[in-house]
């Protein structure tokens, strides 16, 4: 697995390049041979891809159709929109909440309508000790603790933001990241005495931090859709990536890694 940083343009994207074993949606491309499928993906969904696209590429071969590379492009929902927005080459966006996909939508991006694939909720992270003692959302609205949230055009900021509306909280972060998993990282390293991530963030870190549920949760839950791009020069293997990611081997991958079923 190759992995490198983007430069330049947005912030905060990664480029990942696997290969490995798997089943659905082997059957849909337009011809056997090299073929690297370009997927955007949001943070959230790092080590999921990873697997996922790890079975989707040995799938093909499974199927006669050897050569093919899955590279993920993972970062902030938006931000990966704004680089598909300016014309970068993609084939498949996954993004982490429908409001980021219906504006992909709107701006004509997507070959298909967009597929519901899993759903994500909040839930706070400390470091492992919680040196705050934080126990409750109320408490992220404490002057006194050192607290990171998500920007609030991003995905993970707004469900921030709507979790707050409903416990009636303010919480005045001292710093809003574009990325979730730069809120997870300011936690573990003890820059901050909290932060909200998704619950997924919290089970992929294992004890690097603490995670700590809270009721209002319920109330910001993030449906994840998929959907092959309407520039995308090989829109058969596109739809089958597609097709693999909401059928049963990468719903398995999305389970194990804590996610939801999706919200249909």
């Amino acid at each position: 697995m190759r992995l490198t940083a983007l430069v330049g343009g947005v912030a905060g994207a990664l480029v990942l390049t696997g290969c490995g074993t798997g089943d659905d949606g082997a059957d849909a491309t337009e011809d056997a041979g090299p073929h690297t499928l370009t997927v955007y993906a949001a943070a959230s969904l790092t080590d999921s891809m990873e697997r996922i696209a790890t079975q989707f590429e040995a799938a093909q071969e499974e199927a006669g159709n050897p050569g093919v590379t899955v590279e993920l492009n993972v970062g902030g929902s938006s931000d990966l929109l704004a680089q598909l927005r300016s014309g970068a080459p993609a084939d498949v966006f996954a993004s982490a909440d429908e409001t980021t996909m219906g504006r992909a939508a709107a701006d004509a991006l997507l070959e298909k309508e967009p597929e519901l694939f899993a759903t994500n909720v909040l839930q706070i992270a400390t470091p492992p000790d919680n040196p705050a003692g934080i126990g409750s959302l109320a408490d992220l609205a404490d002057s006194e603790n050192q607290v990171v949230l998500c920007a609030p055009e991003v995905p993970c900021g707004a469900a921030a933001e709507r979790v707050q509306q409903a416990a009636g909280t303010d919480i005045e972060p001292v710093s809003e990241e574009r990325v979730v998993t730069d809120v997870l990282g300011k936690v573990s390293s003890g820059e901050a005495d909290a932060g909200l991530v998704y619950v997924t963030d919290v089970l992929g870190a294992g004890d690097d931090v603490l995670g700590i549920d809270f009721p209002e949760s319920a109330e910001a839950v993030n449906n994840y859709p998929i959907a092959a791009l309407a520039d995308s020069e090989q829109d058969g293997l596109a739809q089958a990536f597609v097709d693999f990611v909401v059928g049963e081997s990468g719903q398995q991958i999305l389970a194990d890694a804590g996610f939801g079923a999706p919200d249909t």
